[in-house]
C-alpha cells in the first residue's frame, strides 16, 4: 500500500500491507493503540496498485508466522501500466546457469546449492495460457523476497537493519540504498557487478531468505503471475516475523506496472496472525470468568432479593455486557483463524459492547459513590448530568475505537494522508477521552468521601466498612492503570522491548480487562 511509509526520504519503504500502528506520531496516538484491541489486517491480504519503476524505495508487506505454514503469491498479477517502448539497451546475463530459459525447477531437498545466487529464483508463468515464456533482450526486473527477521532484533524499538540480514546496502555513513542504482554504484554498493544493475540488492553472503523474480519485456502489453509463488516455511525456518519485499528498482528503463489480487499468510494453527493467537485463549478465559461471575451475582440477587436495591440490576447488565463483550472478540478472532478475514459484525459489536461497557461502569460507580439507594433515593438533577457525561463518553470511546479500527484494517484503500487525518483525529478523540475520565474519578473520589462522611455521623458501621472495602478496590483499580500505562510507555521506548511485541504483543492491551 502506498499509505503507510515508513519515511527513511528519499530512499524509503513503503508497506503493502501489514501493521500500521508502528508509526503513531505522538503520545496520544499511543496511548490511543494501549488502550485498543490490535487489530491488523486480515491473512487473506489483497495487493491493489502501482508498483512503479523506481530506484528510491521498496514496497514490503510484514507478518508473524507459527511453522510450518506458508506465504502464498501465487494470485498476484503483474501487468504493464503503459505500452513502453523498445529499446536497444541489453543488460548482461545475470550468469543463473538458467541461460535464459523457460523455468528453474525449485531445489526441493534441505541442501542448498553451494552457489546461492542460483537457489530459489523462478521465473514467470503467461497469465492466461500454459505456455512457459523466456526472457527476452532487455528485460526488466521485479524483484521478490521474503526473509526471517530473528527475534535479537525484530523486539527492539528501532526493529531490524535489512542490510545486515542482505536486503540493500549501507556504506556505514547513512547512505542506504534499496537498488542497484546509478548512485548506489558510485558510493560502491552494488557488489554483484553489472548483473545487479536495475535490481534490488541482495547480498549472498548474508541473505538466508527465499527470491522470486519476475522478467518485464521492455514494450507491448504485458501481465504475469509469479508461477512458483508459493513460499513454504518450515519448521526450522523458525517462528516469528516474516517480511515480504516487492521492487521495481530500475528507473532508467523499467516500466510501471500494476499489482492486484490476493495473498497469503498462514501458520500453522491456522490463518490467524500467530502472535494474536494467545489473544484468541485470553478472551476465551475473560468470557468464561464474566459466565461465572454472572451466575454467581445472580444467585445472590435472588437469594437477597427483599434486600436488593435498583443498582443490582445495573450491576447485572455490566457484567452481561461484558461477557459478550469478550465473547464477539474471541469470536472474532476465531472465524480468523478458521476463514482467513475478519468477521466484521462480530469485530464491531465486540468494540461497541466494550464501549457500552467503560460507560456504564463509570456511570454506576458514580452512582454508588453518591449513595443511590444506600443513603438517597434519589440524585435529583445530578442523576441528568451523570446521565450526559456518560453518553458523551460513550459516543467520544466509540468514535476513537472506529476510528483506530479503520486506520489499521483499511490501510490498504486509504492514502497516506487519508490515514494521518484519521490518526489526529483518533488523538484528539483520545485527549477528550481522557479528560472525561478524569472528571469521572474526582467526581467518583469526592462523592466517596462525602457518603462515607454522612455513614460516619449517622453511625452506619456496616455500610461505612463496605464503602471503606470499595474505596480500597478504587484505589487499587487506578494504581493498576497508572502503573500499567507508565509500563506501556516505558516499554515503546525503551530499546530492548520488555515485552516481547513481536510474541506476545498483545498482552499490553488485553491486561485491561483484567482490571474491569
Amino acid at each position: 500500500k502506498n499509505a503507510a511509509t515508513m519515511a527513511r526520504t528519499p530512499y524509503a519503504r513503503r508497506q503493502i500491507s501489514g501493521n500500521n500502528n508502528k508509526t503513531m506520531k505522538s503520545f496520544l496516538s499511543l496511548f490511543a493503540v494501549l488502550s485498543l484491541p490490535a487489530p491488523t489486517v486480515s491473512e487473506f491480504r489483497r495487493f491493489d496498485g502501482p508498483i512503479n519503476a523506481a530506484s528510491n524505495y521498496i514496497h514490503f508487506s510484514e507478518g508473524y508466522i507459527v511453522t510450518p505454514g506458508y506465504i502464498d503469491i501465487s494470485n498476484l498479477v503483474f501487468a504493464s501500466a503503459d505500452e513502453g517502448a523498445p529499446n536497444t539497451y541489453v543488460p548482461e546475463d545475470r550468469d543463473w546457469n538458467d541461460d535464459h530459459s523457460a523455468v528453474m525447477e525449485e531445489s526441493r531437498g534441505d541442501d542448498r546449492v553451494a552457489n546461492d545466487d542460483t537457489y530459489d529464483r523462478h521465473l514467470e508463468e503467461e497469465i492466461g495460457d500454459d505456455t512457459e515464456s523466456a526472457i527476452v533482450s532487455g528485460s526488466t526486473y521485479v524483484d521478490i523476497v521474503l526473509f526471517h527477521e530473528p527475534s535479537e532484533c525484530a523486539n527492539t524499538r528501532l526493529g531490524c537493519d535489512w542490510t545486515s540480514l542482505g536486503v540493500g546496502a549501507n556504506d556505514g555513513l547513512g547512505n542506504l540504498r534499496w537498488c542497484c542504482s546509478d548512485d548506489a554504484k558510485g558510493l560502491g554498493l552494488c557488489k554483484g557487478g553489472a548483473k545487479q544493475e536495475g535490481r534490488l540488492i541482495v547480498d549472498p553472503d548474508k541473505f538466508n531468505g527465499q527470491h522470486r523474480f519476475l522478467g518485464v519485456p521492455p514494450s507491448g502489453t504485458w501481465s504475469r503471475a509469479v508461477k512458483f509463488g508459493m513460499f513454504d516455511l518450515k519448521e526450522k525456518d523458525g517462528s516469528g516475523k516474516y517480511v515480504m519485499v516487492v521492487a521495481n528498482c530500475n528507473d532508467d528503463i523499467g516500466r510501471n506496472l500494476t499489482v492486484t489480487g490476493e495473498y497469503v499468510w498462514k501458520s500453522a494453527h491456522g490463518y490467524l496472525p500467530g502472535n494474536l493467537f494467545g489473544e484468541m485463549y485470553f478472551y476465551f478465559a475473560v468470557a468464561i470468568c464474566y459466565l461465572v461471575l454472572l451466575l454467581w451475582y445472580v444467585i445472590k440477587f435472588q437469594i437477597y432479593r427483599d434486600a436488593a436495591i435498583p443498582i443490582f440490576q445495573w450491576f447485572i447488565a455490566t457484567i452481561f455486557i461484558g461477557f459478550f463483550e469478550a465473547f464477539f472478540k474471541c469470536g472474532d478472532l476465531w472465524v480468523w483463524n478458521v476463514d482467513g478475514v475478519r468477521f466484521w459484525f462480530s469485530l464491531y459489536t465486540g468494540v461497541l459492547f466494550g464501549v457500552c461497557k467503560r460507560a456504564i461502569s463509570r456511570v454506576l460507580v458514580v452512582m454508588l459513590c453518591l449513595g443511590w439507594g444506600v443513603t438517597c433515593d434519589t440524585l435529583g438533577g445530578k442523576f441528568k448530568t451523570l446521565v450526559m457525561l456518560g453518553l458523551v463518553y460513550a459516543g467520544v470511546s466509540a468514535a476513537r475505537d472506529v476510528m483506530t479500527i479503520i486506520s489499521i484494517t483499511e490501510n490498504e484503500i486509504l492514502t497516506h494522508n487519508e490515514e494521518e487525518e484519521i490518526l489526529d483525529v483518533v488523538s484528539i478523540l483520545t485527549f477528550v477521552t481522557a479528560f472525561i475520565d478524569v472528571t469521572f474519578y474526582l467526581w467518583i473520589f469526592d462523592a466517596l468521601n462525602q457518603t462515607m462522611q454522612y455513614l460516619e455521623s449517622m453511625n452506619q458501621s456496616r455500610k461505612l466498612k463496605r464503602y471503606l472495602r470499595l474505596r480500597l478496590f478504587l484505589l487499587l483499580s487506578v494504581l493498576f492503570a497508572v502503573l500499567w500505562s507508565v509500563f506501556g510507555i516505558v516499554d515503546s521506548y525503551n530499546s530492548q522491548r520488555m515485552v516481547n511485541e513481536e510474541e506476545n504483543g498483545w498482552v499490553l492491551t488485553a491486561v485491561w480487562e483484567v482490571n474491569y
